[in-house]
């Protein structure tokens, strides 16, 4: 799945795994961003867990069946795991 911009000929198309990586994950707890994509597979051009699809028979949010839920809960505990020691090290050194 990819977006393909006016210069995708010289600087090649956007791929979604991208989109997530670069724009999505770095964002900060509580972050709001609205994304408006003209394509016809805006519903998951993102990535998300979630996504609404105006259709005019959907007015909510929809589980994304292709997101790999339990895949972000390891890597959410992993990290929480890491910077846990890593505070722990923090406090070491700093005494």
């Amino acid at each position: 799945e990819t977006l393909i911009p006016v210069d995708f000929q010289r600087k090649g198309q956007i791929r979604d795994d991208d989109l997530l990586r670069y724009l999505v994950k770095p964002m900060r707890e509580a972050v709001l961003m609205t994304c408006l994509m003209d394509c016809c597979h805006s519903g998951t051009v993102l990535d998300l867990p979630y996504r609404f699809i105006a259709d005019g028979d959907h007015y909510q949010m929809e589980r994304n069946d292709d997101f790999d839920m339990d895949h972000l809960i390891e890597v959410a505990k992993i990290a929480a795991t890491v910077a846990a020691s890593l505070g722990g090290m923090s406090q070491s050194v700093i005494q």
